[in-house]
């Protein structure tokens, strides 16, 4: 059977207090609702259908790019109301799986057992076991321990709500069938809302199999209606990938302190300090050792490459055995051959960088390329802006820039040539030469340091420095 996925948006998520949408909270830096249709998608289903309602425009728009149908529901009228909008448009052969856009952390894994179950007739339903079930519609089974039906917590009576084993919400079923029991629903409850648990029931009464099939954990299923349970979620989430990194191969300093927002791959004997935030596609070769408080964004590090403390890498190529930072800030476009030097409060933009060069102190280097072996000295900046238009600046292999240099593009420096300290290069400069450019240090001898003015005598100065000439 063709499995056609169902994933309720339409929630106005009140608890949140916030102007944003509950399903584009941000979980890992993207909307809870981008992570479960990238669950989705992990199942090769043959069509994604997003049930929006609240805040439908806001949402579509922050998630367009995915590929996906939107169905609109216009009145909430509860969960099984929400389905039956999907499934106008989904055919009686399919097996359907609903899921919830705020139940971020579900596997494809327990929700290949659910499809599975559905393909061979049976109602699957998603149920865990919790220390605490208040909220939870539960987990209602007969004699022979098959499930009978789920209760809503709120209409659950006391011995009900002793039950631990309560319903998730995610579930899957022939499509012919759940549109049969869907049909079947009333709005006889507290909230005068169509509940998509009472198809369970409809099931039952219609001889029909139900299959409670258990997460891994409460983790999976833990769904988001607040800010604290977004927090919880957030925390649980980056417990998850840095188990995963170890795994791996990476060492962490410490687990609880690494922000994981992104797909990251890591070598073996990678190490990782406290406070490091990936984001992206992150790639980290074996060897590669992160400092503190570092930021790495849709970047590729090669082996054995260094980056100390406080550097932030975004949209860079890092060849092996670089040394980055400590306070170092790699923009997009950088490039970085073999065995590069980048100092403390460096700034790369655009750049490309030869094997063996170096730029170790207070530098910027923005749309350059700069050969091997050359060593840009400190303070040295390549001035690419003229106010309208970027240009570009060549330093060419084992060029020597001395500190204080300010390369004023375009302009090329030549293989092998120097610039003295404190020069102001405004042309191309010969290979293998010295280039100066300063002006002439004059001694002033009649100069007194200035003495300290009382305010009359400081208002007396900016009255004459602000009158106009002539």
């Amino acid at each position: 059977m063709q499995l056609s996925v169902v994933i309720l948006a339409a929630g106005q998520g009140k608890r949140m207090n916030s102007d944003l949408p509950k399903v584009l909270q941000p979980l890992a830096g993207a909307p809870l609702l981008k992570h479960v249709i990238g669950t989705a998608h992990a199942l090769t289903p043959g069509n994604i259908y997003v049930v929006y309602g609240h805040g439908g425009a806001q949402v579509q728009a922050a998630l367009a790019h995915e590929n996906v149908e939107w169905i609109l529901q216009a009145e909430q009228l509860g969960t099984g109301h929400a389905v039956m909008q999907a499934m106008c448009v989904i055919p009686d052969d399919h097996t359907v799986l609903v899921l919830y856009g705020d139940v971020p952390l579900i596997s494809a894994h327990t929700l290949a057992k659910l499809v599975a179950a559905a393909r061979e007739g049976a109602l699957a339903v998603l149920s865990v076991t919790v220390d605490d079930a208040s909220g939870y519609g539960r987990i209602l089974r007969d004699a022979q321990g098959g499930v009978a039906a789920i209760v809503e917590h709120r209409d659950a009576n006391a011995e009900q709500l002793r039950i631990r084993e309560v319903n998730s919400g995610l579930m899957a079923a022939p499509a012919g069938r759940l549109r049969e029991w869907l049909l079947g629903l009333g709005r006889d409850n507290t909230q005068r809302e169509y509940f998509l648990t009472d198809v369970v029931a409809g099931a039952v009464q219609s001889g029909n199999r139900v299959e409670a099939i258990a997460a891994a954990n409460a983790l999976e299923v833990a769904g988001v209606n607040d800010k604290i349970q977004l927090a919880q979620v957030e925390a649980g989430y980056r417990r998850q990938r840095a188990e995963s990194l170890m795994l791996a191969g990476a060492t962490l300093a410490d687990p609880t302190r690494i922000d994981v927002r992104g797909d990251v791959q890591v070598g073996r004997d990678v190490f990782i300090d406290v406070n490091t935030v990936l984001i992206g596609k992150v790639h980290l070769a074996a060897g590669v050792k992160v400092g503190p408080n570092c930021v790495i964004a849709d970047s590729q590090i090669g082996a054995g490459t260094e980056i100390f403390a406080n550097s932030m890498l975004d949209h860079a190529v890092v060849a092996q055995n670089c040394r980055i930072g400590p306070f170092a800030r790699l923009r997009p476009g950088t490039v970085m051959h073999a065995e590069v030097h980048i100092g403390n409060f460096v700034e790369v933009k655009n750049t490309e960088i030869g094997a063996g060069s170096k730029a170790n102190h207070l530098t910027y280097l923005g749309d350059s390329q700069v050969g091997k072996d050359v060593n840009v000295g400190a303070g040295s900046i390549t001035c690419n802006y003229d106010g309208k238009n970027k240009w570009p600046t060549f330093i060419d292999d084992g060029a020597f820039i001395g500190s204080g240099t300010m390369m004023v593009a375009p302009v090329r420096i030549g293989a092998g040539a120097t610039t003295g300290a404190g020069s102001t290069i405004t042309a191309s400069t010969p290979e293998g030469k010295l280039t100066l450019e300063r002006s002439k240090q004059v001694t002033v001898d009649t100069w007194n340091r200035p003495g300290k003015l009382d305010e009359q005598e400081k208002a007396d100065v900016i009255a004459r420095a602000l009158k106009p000439k002539g």
